[in-house]
């Protein structure tokens, strides 16, 4: 595993990402839209190969991943994104299931 995959394991508010892969925010949208940031982020960092990458190049690709995981939030409110099961279960443009009830299978 990658040093600096390592010390992201260990950080534990998304500002210290920020910080330590020096990636500039504004604290107001960080606010709002953290864990949906940080959620992305590790969806897109987990179809990323960086095993093969000096740590210079894997903090890069870190960076350049929790950036576009900021910016994809900038014009944009969190839930629109739906990223999290209970936003999905809560979509309004979701087909709904079809009931069937017990009494119709064995009435």
């Amino acid at each position: 595993m990658s040093d600096v995959i390592a010390m992201l394991k260990g950080l534990s508010s998304a500002e210290d990402f920020f910080a330590a892969l020096d990636v500039p925010y504004d604290p107001a949208r960080l606010g709002v839209a953290r864990l949906h940031i940080l959620k992305r982020m590790g969806e897109h960092l987990a179809g990323a190969d960086l095993a093969d990458g000096d740590e210079t190049a894997v903090r890069a690709a870190c960076a350049d991943v929790l950036r576009a995981a900021y910016d994809e939030f900038a014009g944009r409110r969190p839930i629109e994104a739906r990223l999290f099961k209970v936003l999905k279960d809560r979509d309004p443009k979701r087909p709904k299931g079809a009931f069937v009830s017990f009494d119709s299978l064995f009435g």
